[in-house]
C-alpha cells in the first residue's frame, strides 16, 4: 500500500508500508481419545454399581451417604484403603507417581527401630506396662508405610514389634493379650519361630499346657532344629507330667489309719 506524509517541515516522500497479519502460532492437533473396546466396556458396565457416598470437608476421604462412615456393614462400603491412599497422595503433593517398590522410607524405618529399641530398654528395667506403650507406638509406625513400598519390610518391622509386645504382656501377667498378639504374629510370618514360642508362653500362662505343647510342635514343623523351641517343648511335657502326677495323687483316697 503507497502513500505520502511528512517527516520534517517542508519534506514530503512516498514510500510503501506492508500491512501482514501476525501470524498466530500454530496449534498442536487435538489429542484424540481412542475408541473404547465395545466388548470391553461392556464389561466393566456390567460390574458398575454407583455408590452413593460423601466427601470430607478437605475432599480426601470419602464415607457412607447415610451414616458417614468410611467403613459400613450397613451400607455394604468400606472405603478404608481408598481413603488411605487419598490421604497419603494428599499430604505428598510432590508425588506424582509411587516410587519403585524397592525404594523404601528411611527415616520411618529409623523411627519404628528408635520406638521398639525403647520398649526394649522399658522392657529390661521391668517396666512392662510402659515397654508395652511403646511397642504400640512401633506398631502404628509400621502399619503406616506406604502401599507401594515393599510389604515385606512392614510384615518384619510389624511382626518383630508385636512378638515384643507378647512377651510384654506375658511379664505384666496379661496372658490373653499376650495370646492375641502371639496369633496376629502367626498371621504375619507363621514359619518365625518366635512366633509360636510366644504363644506356647501365653498358653503356658493361661494353665493350658497341651495346646502349648501344640504350638511349640508346630513351630519346630518350620525349624526342626530351633534349640529355644526344642527346650521350651521339654519344659513343657515335664510341667504336663508333674501335673498329671499332682491330680493322680490328689484323686487317691487317704489309707485308714
Amino acid at each position: 500500500m503507497s502513500h505520502s506524509h511528512s517527516h520534517a517541515p517542508g519534506q514530503t516522500h512516498s514510500h510503501t508500508h506492508s500491512h501482514e497479519l501476525p501470524q498466530s502460532p500454530q496449534s498442536p492437533q487435538a489429542h484424540m481419545m481412542p475408541t473404547p473396546d465395545p466388548a470391553l466396556q461392556a464389561l466393566i458396565d456390567e460390574d458398575f454399581r454407583p455408590v452413593p457416598l460423601s466427601l470430607s470437608d478437605d475432599r480426601n476421604t470419602a464415607h457412607c451417604l447415610e451414616h458417614r462412615l468410611e467403613k459400613c456393614d450397613a451400607c455394604n462400603i468400606d472405603f478404608v484403603n481408598l481413603n488411605r491412599l487419598s490421604i497419603l497422595l494428599a499430604n505428598n503433593p510432590n508425588l506424582l507417581c509411587p516410587p519403585p517398590s524397592n525404594v523404601v522410607t528411611q527415616k520411618l524405618s529409623q523411627m519404628v527401630t528408635t520406638t521398639k529399641d525403647e520398649g526394649n530398654s522399658l522392657f529390661k528395667s521391668g517396666l512392662h506396662t510402659a515397654a508395652v506403650n511403646r511397642y504400640s507406638a512401633a506398631a502404628n509406625l509400621a502399619i503406616n508405610r506406604p502401599p507401594w513400598e515393599n510389604n515385606q519390610v512392614m510384615r518384619e518391622e510389624l511382626s518383630t514389634v508385636v512378638s515384643n509386645r507378647s512377651a510384654a504382656f506375658t511379664e505384666a501377667n496379661d496372658h490373653i493379650s499376650a495370646l492375641a498378639d502371639a496369633e496376629a504374629v502367626l498371621q504375619i510370618r507363621k514359619p518365625w519361630s518366635k512366633g509360636h514360642f510366644r504363644k506356647a508362653k501365653a498358653l503356658v500362662g493361661l494353665h493350658r499346657l497341651r495346646d502349648a505343647a501344640e504350638a511349640v510342635k508346630l513351630g519346630l514343623s518350620f525349624e526342626p532344629n530351633n534349640n529355644e523351641l526344642l527346650q521350651y517343648h521339654t519344659d513343657i511335657e515335664k510341667a504336663i507330667v508333674k501335673k498329671g502326677e499332682t491330680k493322680q495323687a490328689t484323686a487317691e483316697p487317704k489309707s485308714e489309719q
